[in-house]
């Protein structure tokens, strides 16, 4: 039974939030949701959401909505994080080494728009970290795991870093997510031409069949694109995913766009804009990946989705699956229960 009043979140959570830094106010939230991951404050901030099963990648899910990379970043509040009712929580992006990421500030709120610009650079403790708190967690419901490289490594040696994690979490996730498409990598979109993509996803598919004989259990590859590639380019990484049989694709990471937020605050800042702003370019890369793949390769819909309204353009533009971050930011907990009971 929830006891937290989460309507109370825009009127008194929110502002006590924003009167930080937007780093600063990620951790806390995280070290709430780390102390909130325990008994007896686990059922305290526990809600019941609608059971809207679905099955995709060969798993079963309760619902289809679920918590967007980059949030828990090194898997630290699973537990609390399910409680709020997600139909699948996706950890990381995660590399193999401990890495700081980009220098600070690196987070910028835009609240006229409900959006967020972030550079962060894939910083996390590292990817042993992450499995020992994967391996700690109460949370059945499906989790993934979202893999990149680190910044020291050089592109022509990328698919090393994203083998190393693969192997290390396989065993204790659900499914793997290739992140190839965030802006805050220096040259790491580039991996997403087709060539590299292709020098990149065969190994992983390779290793893919290996693992599930040695673990005896089939872990999905997901690959999750950009906002930002050309018609031509989705077409030709699209084909090369159909070829691969690659098992989803996530529709879209962040953009380095910023037409649409052009004078306000911060526009000026590089690195991803998420939220509002990014709904529908993300819906339009959605719809035209699902026709360009026909029916042959999920999709998970990933941008804007702040409300039912939102998440249902994502189905009909062809997603099987959506994801959630900047809402929690702007709209609170309440936002997932919203979605999951009125889609």
């Amino acid at each position: 039974m929830n006891l937290i009043p989460y309507g109370l979140y825009p009127f008194l959570v929110k502002p006590l939030l924003f009167l930080s830094q937007p780093e600063t106010a990620h951790g806390l939230t995280i070290k709430a949701g780390k102390l909130f991951s325990h008994e007896p404050f686990l059922s305290l901030c526990g809600q019941t959401v609608a059971y809207r099963p679905t099955e995709v990648m060969g798993l079963k899910f309760n619902n289809p909505v679920g918590l967007a990379a980059g949030l828990d970043k090194n898997a630290e509040a699973i537990d609390y994080f399910g409680a709020l009712g997600f139909g699948f929580i996706e950890v990381g992006t995660v590399t193999p080494k401990p890495q700081d990421g980009n220098p600070k500030p690196r987070m910028f709120r835009i609240p006229q728009a409900c959006g967020i610009i972030n550079r962060m650079g894939f910083n996390n403790k590292g990817v042993d970290f992450l499995v020992e708190n994967i391996k700690r967690r109460t949370y059945k419901g499906i989790l993934g795991v979202s893999i990149g490289k680190n910044e020291t490594t050089p592109l022509e040696h990328a698919a090393e870093d994203y083998l190393t994690c693969m192997r290390k979490v396989y065993p204790f996730t659900d499914y793997i997510a290739v992140n190839v498409s965030c802006p805050n990598t220096p040259g790491l979109t580039s991996l997403q031409h087709e060539d590299a993509l292709l020098a990149l996803l065969k190994p992983l598919k390779d290793e893919q069949i290996l693992l599930a004989d040695k673990f005896g259990k089939y872990v999905p590859l997901v690959v999750k694109l950009s906002p930002d590639l050309s018609d031509e380019a989705l077409e030709s990484l699209c084909n090369v995913c159909i070829n691969l049989k690659i098992d989803a694709l996530s529709c879209t990471n962040t953009t380095v766009s910023r037409e649409i937020i052009h004078d306000l605050p911060h526009a000026s800042e590089w690195g991803g804009l998420s939220g509002e702003p990014l709904r529908a370019r993300s819906t339009q890369v959605l719809a035209k990946v699902h026709k360009i793949l026909d029916g042959k390769i999920p999709l998970i819909g990933i941008g804007g989705v702040d409300g039912a309204i939102a998440a249902r353009e994502k189905f009909a533009a062809g997603a099987s699956l959506v994801q959630i971050y900047s809402a929690l930011v702007f709209k609170g907990p309440y936002v997932v229960k919203n979605i999951v009971d009125n889609i």
